[in-house]
């Protein structure tokens, strides 16, 4: 179990008693959920930033975007385990919003501000594999 998002830190984002009914007051699905939200960021922000420091804050010193973002992530997986079918359209925004933001800070277009980033040599360069594209021959 995390300890970096709190049960009382889902109250600006879905009413208690909503989350409550969802996961019919099992507290291990969220803590479930919160877990596999916070794997699933760290895939994207290892390469830059140090995931111990970040996601083992506590109180005030949790970044509050990183914060709001794994909300949103363990929302979505919390609901779509309840029943994917009828999954709140402006959950999927939120949802698709955090994975867009996450996947420009791993392209390093946005940084968080005052998360602690790893050392240069620590870092994973980011960008410098690929090819051309393909050119096709007509003969």
């Amino acid at each position: 179990m995390s300890a970096f998002i709190n049960l009382t830190d889902y109250d600006a984002s879905i009413h208690a008693e909503i989350l409550d009914a969802v996961t019919r007051s099992d507290s291990s699905i969220v803590e479930i959920c919160e877990d596999r939200a916070i794997e699933q960021m760290k895939g994207y922000l290892q390469a830059r930033y140090d995931c111990d420091a970040i996601f083992s804050a506590t109180g005030t010193e949790r970044n509050q975007l990183v914060l709001m973002m794994a909300i949103d992530i363990s929302l979505y997986h919390i609901l779509c385990a309840h029943n994917p079918q009828k999954l709140s359209p402006m959950r999927q925004d939120r949802y698709d919003r955090a994975l867009e933001w996450l996947k420009k800070v791993s392209e390093n277009k946005l940084t968080i501000a005052g998360a602690q980033q790893l050392q240069e040599s620590e870092q994973v360069p980011t960008g410098l594999f690929g090819s051309n594209p393909k050119r096709t021959q007509h003969i």
